[in-house]
């Protein structure tokens, strides 16, 4: 078993995880592979160093060490290869992480020994029609948004080219089930279990007392519909990225991608466990 270990620079522990982790996977067996990029500050013995390509390449199994930030970052950069993610969850709620630190000795000897499940994740592909050509993939969301703070934009929802509601407000939220723990349960979306075959579209901020979420099937296209706004004052984004202006009357299409995302899994009902740990202990 090889195993790419990606941390997050951006946490002050994740070289310090890293190099445990290292350790741990090296001790049962596995060959662990680091980006040359990191190597000065996150450097030991057995592990090689490579260029991205040749990790994602070479790796049967990618594990990152942050947040569910880093595995949504990881994902999109490691789409085409189509390699298991498991993170180990040094942010603060971990949806997508499922080992936590203090989890890593079972879990990592486990992932050397081959002893996991996979569990594949849809995602969403998102293009803006026209000539702009803008595309995307999103494990979590695609987001469509406003840009400044007093100004409330108009938005029509199309369902295989069939109007189905209009909303005023802040935005909308087209999230996948893994998605919908994320902003869209922020702004008020259901919970869809990982395995639903479905999408839900969320508001943000409506103007309205009635403007609830919509779950659709997956099979479905869906078209967000800006109204008349100023220019670049809507921007459209997937999975928070730096996302694209969009202008007055531009449509975004929204469908299921053919490609998904692997998750490393150590059990069916590791999602509930999450929620039951992470969103009612918030209480």
């Amino acid at each position: 078993m090889t195993i790419y270990i990606s941390p997050n620079p951006g946490k002050t522990s994740a070289n310090e995880i890293a190099l445990r982790a290292a350790q741990i996977l090296m001790n049962h067996g596995a060959a662990v592979l680091m980006c040359e990029q990191p190597r000065t500050s996150c450097s030991t013995a057995g592990v090689f160093y490579l260029p991205l390509e040749e990790c994602l390449e070479q790796a049967d199994v990618i594990l990152t060490i942050g947040g569910d930030g880093t595995i949504l970052h990881e994902a999109n950069l490691s789409l085409r290869y189509a390699k298991p993610i498991l993170g180990i969850n040094l942010g603060r709620c971990g949806f997508l992480a499922t080992c936590e630190v203090s989890e890593m000795e079972a879990k990592l000897s486990a992932v050397a020994r081959g002893e996991f499940s996979v569990d594949n994740r849809m995602l969403l592909y998102v293009r803006v029609l026209g000539h702009d050509g803008w595309e995307g993939h999103a494990l979590n969301d695609v987001v469509v948004t406003k840009g400044r703070l007093q100004q409330a934009i108009d938005f029509s929802i199309y369902c295989d080219d069939i109007l189905v509601e209009h909303y005023r407000g802040d935005g909308v939220i087209v999230a996948t089930p893994t998605g919908s723990t994320a902003y869209s349960l922020a702004a008020g979306g259901p919970i869809l279990d990982s395995q639903t075959k479905g999408v839900v579209v969320t508001p943000i901020c409506p103007h309205s007392l009635a403007s609830p979420a919509m779950v659709f099937a997956q099979e479905r296209k869906l078209n967000i519909c800006v109204g008349q706004v100023a220019d670049d004052e809507v921007f459209i984004s997937c999975d928070g990225r730096a996302g694209c202006p969009l202008k007055a009357g531009a449509t975004a299409e929204v469908r299921l991608s053919d490609q998904v995302v692997k998750l490393i899994t150590f059990g069916k009902a590791d999602q509930f466990q999450a929620i039951d740990q992470k969103i009612r202990s918030r209480r």
